[in-house]
């Protein structure tokens, strides 16, 4: 992968090829005199198409490597390509820029603003990116019915369900065309029938080959949704799991 010249700019890999990729990458935190290693010499990498889930137990590492393959973290070693970016080599205004166009997120805990309304809300990366709110509003509104609550658009987050704020999350995420989507624990505040709804939707934005997901999960109703898992233990990823059928077999009660 090479770096283009701006960081509006995308390079487009082929679906299954590699789009985000992790080398070798190191990252600790210090607290006073105290430095806590988190990240140990990891290889990762997620392909154009995939829905790629990254599991393991609580305090591995997995939000951490989120936020550093997507530039919310600075990683202390290491390279890190996504999309023909090389994003442990450019200044932080270019990372923020290129998260900006490129990087979509959804939360557990969803992250709406309680003032705004449900489209005002999924028009919020639009309006950061500078998009008048003539133009992103009417975008907002059709993401919203294309995640199946357009009739909900004028509501803000308190009249809405647990699922229908998170299909909310869903269409932010969204509403700018993102080449990624990373997404934190999104179905542990969701019933089981809700969950899968949401998961239904987050699998069908990588349908089409141009979009990669990766999903951190402790919830193994979910596993089955993945094209591949990979699993973190003490920092590392201890294995990858090529394909649903090698999942099912290494999870076969999820």
């Amino acid at each position: 992968m090479s770096t283009p010249a701006t960081a509006e700019t995308t390079a487009t890999p082929a679906p299954g090829q590699p789009a985000v990729c992790l080398r070798a990458v190191d990252k600790s935190f210090r607290n006073g005199d105290q430095i806590t290693p988190v990240l140990k010499q990891v290889d990762f990498t997620a392909l154009a198409g995939e829905m790629l889930l990254l599991v393991g137990p609580s305090g591995c590492g997995k939000t951490t490597l989120l936020s550093v393959l997507c530039g919310t973290l600075h990683a202390d070693a290491g390279r890190i390509e996504a999309f023909g970016h090389t994003l442990s080599a450019l200044s932080p205004a270019l990372v923020t820029r290129f998260r900006a166009s490129h990087v979509g997120f959804i939360f557990q805990q969803f992250n709406l603003l309680p003032t705004l309304t449900a489209a005002e809300n999924v028009a919020v990366p639009l309006r950061i990116q500078g998009v008048s709110a003539a133009k992103a509003l009417p975008r907002a509104r059709e993401l919203l019915a294309r995640v199946g609550i357009g009739d909900k658009a004028g509501e803000r987050p308190n009249r809405l369900s647990g699922g229908q704020q998170q299909r909310v999350a869903i269409a932010r995420a969204l509403v700018h065309d993102p080449a990624l989507i990373v997404c934190d624990e999104p179905t542990s505040a969701l019933d089981s029938v809700t969950g899968h709804q949401v998961m239904d939707l987050l699998r069908g934005t990588a349908s089409d080959g141009r979009r990669t997901v990766i999903v951190v999960t402790h919830d193994p109703r979910i596993y089955r949704y993945a094209d591949r898992m990979a699993e973190m233990e003490d920092g590392r990823i201890l294995r990858v799991l090529p394909s649903p059928a090698a999942i099912a077999a290494a999870h076969p009660h999820a």
